[in-house]
């Protein structure tokens, strides 16, 4: 049985559930159990706080653990990162006072700067060179600088609009993260077996986010134009319709490039487009 790390509550246990259920694996997420077993895969799910996953899957308590790669790296546990998870995306960044005249890093040499994330942000200032005073915080970073407890705060900013409220200004991004799915290195290879099977489905379902597999009805005449726009996985499936000089063009298309290339059909002569969602791809 395969034992895997969730947060017990948050955007972050929901998008995990998701993504579980999505794969197919069955789990109800209650969230008044700390252990749950799923009833249709070898995998049960360990509910913990997201700060202390690191380092259960380091010391073998949890064999998988799906955390932010924030805390990943804060930690600074000895676990195997199998892959990103594309959810949960947020940046850790440096911010300051909208009233400050901020003119580059060097600002902050000297400054006090609030932050949940001392490792990164010593590491990151220790890089470049710039001596500050980092000081550690827990929860409510953004009000540190109004209340005159730093010069500045190192925080997770993902739309920007908590910095906003607080008067303050995102200057520096310092790391891109997402959900990762991170492993204990001393695995039997039995579970290894179980967490390939897993690995493949989640793949999978990854594979077939924000894309459309997009059907349509085109012209003999215009095919080979047709043809020249359409960005596939690997190339259109084109097949002959009942109808003298028409055939029937299948493809894959990434869903944010969707609406410019179904105009460019459209001029072209395809006609009878079909847009459909796509659950799962196996590449």
């Amino acid at each position: 049985m395969l034992r895997i790390a969730i947060q017990s509550k948050g955007r972050l246990h929901e998008e995990t559930l998701a993504l579980l259920s999505e794969a197919g694996i069955h789990i109800s997420g209650g969230k008044r159990t700390l252990l749950e077993q799923s009833g249709n895969f070898p995998v049960e799910v360990l509910y913990l706080r997201d700060d202390d996953i690191p380092q259960c899957v380091a010391e073998g308590v949890a064999d998988l653990g799906i955390v932010g790669r924030n805390e990943y790296e804060e930690r600074g546990e000895d676990a195997e990162v199998l892959c990103g998870l594309g959810f949960s995306r947020c940046r850790l960044s440096l911010a300051v006072p909208k009233a400050a005249e901020y003119d580059g890093l060097g600002w902050f040499n000297g400054k006090k700067i609030a932050t949940s994330y001392p490792v990164i942000l010593r590491r990151f200032l220790a890089q470049k060179g710039i001596e500050a005073d980092v000081h550690e915080i827990a929860g409510s970073v953004e009000i540190s600088p109004s209340i005159g407890l730093s010069d500045a705060i190192f925080d997770i900013v993902s739309s920007g609009s908590t910095l906003q409220s607080n008067g303050l200004t995102e200057v520096e991004t310092v790391m891109e993260c997402e959900a990762i799915l991170i492993a204990n290195k001393g695995m039997t290879a039995e579970k290894r077996g179980v967490v390939g099977e897993l690995l493949f489905r989640i793949g999978a379902v990854r594979a077939a986010q924000d894309k459309k597999y997009v059907l349509m009805n085109v012209p003999g005449g215009c095919l080979d134009e047709v043809l020249a726009v359409l960005p596939g996985t690997k190339s259109p499936t084109v097949m002959p319709l009942a109808t003298p000089g028409w055939n029937s063009v299948h493809t894959v298309i990434d869903e944010k490039r969707l609406w410019s290339i179904i105009r460019k059909l459209k001029e072209l002569g395809a006609q009878g487009i079909l847009v459909v969602p796509i659950e799962k791809m196996i590449l």
